[in-house]
């Protein structure tokens, strides 16, 4: 069903090749501040979705595999961006893209038992505020070294961990039930 919420997360998914090509081609402080706003963009419209979903009643099953996807489709395209920017941190990346991977996969068992998806968890949420934030800052501001890039992507790192864990352990209460 195609409501306000998953129209929302459209747009998301929409966004990302709109921000490719801007960070991609940013050559100025200006097109660099643009692809952030892209980004800005596109966590409101993350937030949103949600909020609608929820306090209009507006959840459905479609939206619940869709959010997830253009969570995970967003930060992959952030983390190749990244990657072109600052390749020497590709182990960075690759663990980043191993944790969506996993989640992904998690989900879709769930789908194929016929186990209700459940909707995003506080530790869930919080990773996805701080990908965001942390991602704004380093893409608004090309002039971060190296050092500095990889300190910030290392704490985003621990929070995203934490919230694989968390919800590893979900997935493995869900399956058991």
């Amino acid at each position: 069903m195609l409501n306000i919420p998953n129209t929302l997360t459209l747009l998301r998914i929409l966004l990302i090749p709109a921000f490719l090509a801007r960070f991609l081609t940013a050559d100025s402080p200006e097109s660099h501040l643009a692809a952030a706003g892209i980004l800005v963009v596109s966590g409101l419209t993350d937030m949103l979705d949600g909020l609608i979903a929820r306090k209009f009643h507006m959840t459905t099953q479609l939206g619940r595999i869709l959010d997830p996807a253009a969570d995970k489709l967003t930060l992959a395209a952030v983390m190749a961006a990244l990657w072109c920017q600052w390749p020497r941190l590709w182990p960075l990346y690759a663990v980043f893209l191993l944790k969506e991977v996993l989640m992904l996969a998690g989900g879709l068992v769930l789908h194929r038992r016929r186990v209700e998806i459940a909707g995003a968890r506080w530790f869930g949420k919080l990773s996805t505020v701080l990908f965001y934030v942390t991602v704004v800052v380093i893409v608004a501001h090309p002039e971060l070294g190296k050092a500095m890039v990889a300190k910030m992507l290392l704490v985003l790192l621990a929070f995203m961990a934490f919230s694989l864990v968390r919800y590893g352990l979900l997935f493995l209460q869900m399956v058991r039930r």
